[in-house]
């Protein structure tokens, strides 16, 4: 399904929040390379998915009502075989069951577990300057050190490879003490089409990559949330 359709279906239900998997396929068509997933309605579903992708894998609840997933118990990560898998599948539906009894769950998505350097993209509405874009170190390193970059949407690759340059951990992704290195140039498209996609989509308010992994083959993204405005409100540009 192409990202205006989703955008427009959600709208339709009255709903702001995209699930997981839907957030990916918007994000696969702005350009923004993803980790291999697949949707799984069912355990028998999950563990198949899990073996076609090759362990270990991560698995994530699918619901339109579930913005927190961790809170609800709604991930598991580093799930090496079919068993465990299962298991997983058993226990995250009857973990968000019992926390959110009123949450429609479409299944979950089995992906690809991925390793590297954490990065965040994001971008938001602020009221006052309109529609911006943030760039910087992920995880644990943007709780802690803040280490951010910001520009208004639309932004040129030029000002896409200032932001990175920007950032006072870069080291970090340049290959500092054995962390894998960024092709910056690559990560700049990645900003550039972010930014691009936004604007391209106004009733995107919110959308968060966290993290987007720096790996030894390249940049993959392994997280997503958008969230769409209000009815009737979109960002100004």
């Amino acid at each position: 399904m192409k990202a205006e359709e989703i955008l427009t279906a959600a709208k339709a239900e009255g709903r702001r929040v995209l699930d997981v998997h839907e957030s990916r396929q918007v994000l696969l068509e702005l350009g923004v390379p993803m980790n291999r997933s697949a949707l799984a309605a069912d355990r028998l579903s999950a563990v198949k998915a899990a073996s076609e992708i090759g362990f270990p894998v991560v698995m994530k609840i699918v619901s339109p009502d579930v913005v927190h997933k961790t809170e609800v118990g709604g991930v598991k990560v580093g799930l090496r075989d079919a068993a465990g898998t299962g298991a997983a599948f058993d226990a995250m539906m009857a973990s968000v069951g019992e926390k959110r009894p009123d949450a429609r769950v479409r299944g979950v998505v089995v992906e690809e577990m991925v390793r590297g350097t954490e990065l965040i993209v994001g971008s938001s509405c602020d009221p006052q300057f309109g529609r911006m874009l943030m760039f910087g170190m992920g995880g644990v390193f943007v709780e802690v050190y803040k280490d951010v970059s910001f520009r208004l949407v639309p932004i040129s690759t030029f000002d896409a490879r200032e932001m990175i340059e920007e950032i006072r951990g870069k080291a970090i992704f340049e290959g500092a003490r054995g962390h894998p290195r960024a092709d910056k140039e690559s990560l700049a498209k990645v900003l550039v089409d972010i930014s691009t996609g936004v604007a391209r989509h106004p009733d995107i308010e919110e959308l968060d990559i966290n993290p987007l992994m720096v790996t030894e083959k390249g940049l993959v993204a392994v997280d997503a949330r958008v969230i769409l405005g209000t009815l009737g409100r979109t960002c100004p540009l």
